[in-house]
């Protein structure tokens, strides 16, 4: 993909969310809610502070974010849904644990 983001935005693919619910119960399409969690692909070099320096982004490519239900732009980049947002609009980084076998290979 040939895309970078200006300034303080960031490209996000979304992260789809499980089809059943706790119970078993099948979600339909059309009951869906769009997912809030996404994985970062691209960002933007940064923002301007007021005296013209570069301040650069906290998230980077790689990076498993939580953003709002509304957040952002939706763009189809290489018949792939994407989001476009800014830095703003992202909530938080998560941080996923390894699991408990990959830990126990790497131990040994």
């Amino acid at each position: 993909m040939k895309f970078r983001p200006l300034h303080d935005r960031v490209l996000v693919r979304r992260l789809e969310e499980d089809e059943r619910t706790v119970g078993g119960i099948i979600i339909p399409d059309t009951a869906k809610e769009k997912p809030m969690e996404g994985e970062v692909l691209a960002i933007g070099p940064g923002a301007r502070n007021d005296k013209g320096e570069l301040t650069p982004l906290d998230v980077k490519a790689g990076d498993r974010i939580l953003f709002g239900k509304w957040s952002g732009s939706e763009v189809k980049i290489d018949g792939e849904e994407l989001v476009i947002m800014k830095e703003s609009d992202i909530m938080g980084v998560i941080k996923v644990a390894k699991s408990i076998k990959s830990v126990a290979k790497s131990a040994a």
